[in-house]
């Protein structure tokens, strides 16, 4: 059969958690299957290193100025329409086949609506709930999206399978002092920090964190904090808080880290801390369990599931537990070590092969149901 997959969001110059998820799940399909002609929809080129054009694999460019998916890709899927068409990390074209699979990675905006701007809100609300009725099927990165889904009425359980995303395997401890030491100057970090990987946005609770690491200040334990991410949205006030609870000296805002610095970043860190009020998988935890790195994590939503029993899971809401447990993870190196090799254990539950494997079952499943009338 034909599989056409919008892959537009993996060609991201700056990709975060669903180009990520795009990009390695295209990938390991296309590694894993040779018995299925593939076609790959960019609206820009994509990068020579990016995809290898194999023999069942055309890669098919189709620049357009405004609305790409909803006219240029729609227009694609009226005239040239594969057997099925996968959509890893956007919205179902307006037209689109009746076999038709798509991948929900969160319902957070409906949690946390004030995390949102509200065309943002509205955007997401009518995106997913399209993708959700229209597509044949539906694909959740965890069981708390899967039961978000169901619970706010977007799908049956029937029509949604849980296939966990994998990690990119060049995620794993650094052992080269020298390495850590240049991403240490690079990013201008001392020896002992604590790291946080994501955007900024309010649903990443970077305002809990910020007071966390000022109460630790209290407590005579001034240790930096480095926070990684590009500039999402509602993000002004952050920069004003660190002012406030002066801060200016230890917390490091980086920018967007390019992939490639991430596990150097990551394995040097003492504490990894990922704080969300909402997360739909929260991929950066497996990433930072894969350095070996210690990790506080949030015990809500998708969390759990992915942390396993390898992290430190705390309220969102309560700042002093996350005080208590960042206390905790700096002082006992034993305990570090203990969870760094727990995490190594539980990353190897996820893979982008395990992933593909389920995700081409679905598709093909999809491709033999009978067309609508």
């Amino acid at each position: 059969m034909l599989i056409g997959i919008d892959a537009s969001r993996a060609t991201a110059a700056k990709r975060t958690g669903t180009e990520n998820y795009s990009l390695f799940l295209i990938r390991a399909l296309l590694k894993l299957d040779k018995g299925h002609d593939y076609r790959l929809y960019f609206r820009h080129p994509p990068s020579p290193h990016l995809f290898d054009e194999a023999a069942n694999t055309e890669l098919r460019v189709m620049p357009f100025l405004r609305l790409w998916t909803h006219i240029r890709l729609s227009l694609e899927m009226a005239t040239r329409t594969p057997d099925v068409l996968f959509v890893p990390a956007h919205v179902l074209p307006l037209v689109h086949p009746a076999r038709s699979v798509v991948t929900v990675h969160d319902l957070g905006y409906l949690s946390y609506p004030q995390a949102h701007p509200r065309w943002a809100r509205w955007y997401l609300e009518w995106s997913t709930r399209h993708n959700a009725r229209t597509a044949a099927h539906v694909i959740a990165d965890s069981q708390a999206t899967k039961r978000d889904l169901v619970e706010y009425g977007y799908a049956t359980p029937d029509k949604v399978t849980v296939v966990y995303p994998g990690y990119d395997e060049t995620f794993a401890p650094v052992l080269d002092s020298d390495r850590l030491a240049s991403i240490r100057q690079r990013y201008d970090l001392p020896d002992a920090y604590i790291v946080h990987v994501g955007t900024l946005q309010p649903r990443k609770n970077l305002a809990g964190l910020l007071d966390a690491r000022a109460e630790l200040t209290r407590k005579a334990r001034p240790t930096h904090l480095a926070i990684a991410g590009k500039k999402g949205w509602l993000y002004e006030s952050l920069f004003a808080r660190v002012r406030q609870l002066r801060l200016q000296d230890t917390v490091h805002f980086l920018g967007y880290v390019p992939q490639q610095d991430l596990p150097a970043l990551i394995t040097g860190a003492r504490v990894f801390v990922l704080p969300s009020f909402y997360e739909g998988f929260g991929l950066p935890v497996l990433e930072a369990m894969a350095c070996g790195t210690p990790v506080i994590c949030s015990d809500v939503s998708s969390l759990p599931e992915v942390a396993g029993d390898a992290a430190v899971l705390v309220p969102p809401h309560d700042t002093e537990q996350l005080v208590q447990a960042l206390r905790r993870l700096l002082d006992d190196h034993a305990l570090r070590r203990r969870l760094g090799q727990k995490g190594l254990h539980q990353v190897s539950r996820f893979s982008w092969e395990k992933c593909a494997q389920q995700t081409l079952r679905i598709l093909e499943a999809v491709a033999k149901m009978p067309r609508r009338s």
